[in-house]
């Protein structure tokens, strides 16, 4: 049961980022037991896929005007 009177100032304290888009949607894929234990060797990993997933999708961009 929430406390009575809430949190006035609940939108003070809400999650925030410094992104021109918030990431809010979920990816999910399959990829083999070995690789998965190298990517999450890394640091910032999950930041590493998505540039690596912005990247191919802007040269299969280029690739289709051309």
């Amino acid at each position: 049961m929430p406390r009575p009177g809430g949190n006035p100032n609940i939108k003070n304290h809400g999650f925030k980022t410094d992104r021109a888009e918030p990431l809010t949607a979920n990816l999910s894929m399959r990829i083999a037991p070995s690789m998965l234990k190298e990517l999450r060797s890394r640091d910032n990993w999950k930041e590493l896929v998505r540039n690596a997933i912005a990247k191919a999708l802007e040269e299969d961009m280029k690739s289709a005007y051309k």
